[in-house]
């Protein structure tokens, strides 16, 4: 079997990652936060020395200021619906996510103005044009740091410079890049930061957090739930402490060990080699897929521009149809469809069928990059 579908969720998992749960599970299990013995105290630190490792990947000083959520969309919501209010004008791209695009939707609906910039066929975003609609007024700036369904990557810090400039929050959709591209909070500008533990952190599925910057006061977000923390119990209103301000309930204990040793991982194999590599496969799909006839592959073509997700068509041929093929006949996995982003395959003209994506990782090698090739290559010739 060769997993070309990384950019959905990261397979295999490290066996680290594998052990660092099933150790929760056996020697510690108990409620972080919640109790004073030996199996919550060791849960407990389990969970910070997560926190700690992402503070680490991203760059940020304070670890307390990672907040533990479900996913990258969890964290999103957390972000939009806990800070924007009606009458607020918010702008992002017309690259982004659904995990985006509904809650701004729906905020929308609720007297929030949302302005969406448009962007290039190859997913790529002129700074320009998205300093003219970022205006004076302008609270909060939403946009990925590279699209799931291309892997174009944008300008980060050159649009938090024009936010900022204009008195706008950032807030960065990361779950394309953690883990794989160097990202660094202050440095880059970004004043939030979601990311999700199960693609590129190669940690379990339900987790994933949100990252606050050390200039934006936590005390304008509302929490999404409030309920039990472990802390300041005596009172009947939730605490502003960070992060118990935003982890209201028994934590994913299990699954944070299995993305503390997910991040760990990553911070051994460094993000350099790790892009290295990467970049490697990503152009030997874009070239190879360039050579079978009748394939248009899209996005910028050019490995360094995008992170490693290929998509392309061929002509009028379904594209559910050649991903049942890889799969049932070459054991090669993909993902096809829309990848809940019918925004971006408006923007490159791939609704609303969208398109056969490949998504490689740290896992994959070349031997499979050529095996799928030549998959996609019969395919195409019958």
């Amino acid at each position: 079997m060769i997993y070309l579908d990384n950019a959905a969720t990261s397979f295999p998992k490290p066996d680290a990652v594998i052990r660092a749960m099933s150790n929760f599970l056996e020697r510690a299990g108990g409620n972080p936060g919640r109790s004073g013995h030996r199996l919550s105290i060791e849960a407990g630190r389990i969970v910070y020395a997560a926190r700690e490792a992402i503070a680490a990947l991203f760059s940020v000083r304070d670890p307390l200021r990672v907040i533990f959520t479900l996913n990258a969309t969890h964290a999103l919501n957390l972000a939009l619906r806990g800070i924007v209010r009606p009458g607020d004008r918010v702008v992002t791209t017309g690259m982004e996510h659904n995990a985006v695009m509904r809650p701004l939707r729906a905020l929308e609906r609720a007297g929030v103005r949302v302005i969406v910039v448009p962007c290039a066929r190859d997913g790529s975003l002129n700074l320009d044009t998205m300093r003219r609609a970022i205006e004076p007024g302008t609270r909060r700036v939403v946009v990925n740091h590279a699209s799931n369904v291309v892997g174009t990557l944008l300008p980060i810090a050159e649009i938090a410079q024009i936010a900022h400039a204009a008195g706008a929050l950032v807030l960065v959709d990361a779950a394309q890049t953690a883990g794989v591209l160097p990202i660094g909070i202050e440095a880059m500008g970004i004043d939030l930061l979601a990311f999700t533990g199960h693609k590129s952190l190669y940690g379990p599925p339900g987790t994933g957090g949100l990252v606050i910057g050390e200039k934006v006061d936590a005390a304008i977000i509302e929490p999404l739930w409030r309920g039990g923390t472990g802390s300041r119990s005596e009172f009947e209103e939730q605490p502003d402490d960070l992060p118990d301000k935003f982890e209201s309930g028994t934590p994913n204990g299990v699954g944070i060990a299995g993305l503390g040793a997910g991040v760990r991982f990553v911070l051994e194999r460094g993000i350099e080699n790790i892009r290295a590599h990467e970049v490697e496969l990503t152009r030997m799909l874009i070239d190879g897929l360039q050579t079978i006839p009748g394939v248009v592959v899209h996005g910028t073509r050019d490995a360094e521009k995008c992170t490693a997700v290929v998509s392309f068509t061929v002509g009028n041929r379904q594209v559910s149809e050649i991903g049942l093929r890889l799969d049932e006949e070459f054991s090669v996995l993909c993902r096809v469809g829309l990848h809940c982003a019918p925004a971006a395959h408006r923007t490159i003209g791939t609704f609303p069928q969208g398109t056969v994506r490949f998504a490689p990782s740290i896992f994959t090698t070349q031997d499979d990059i050529r095996v799928a090739l030549d998959a996609v290559r019969k395919i195409i010739q019958e």
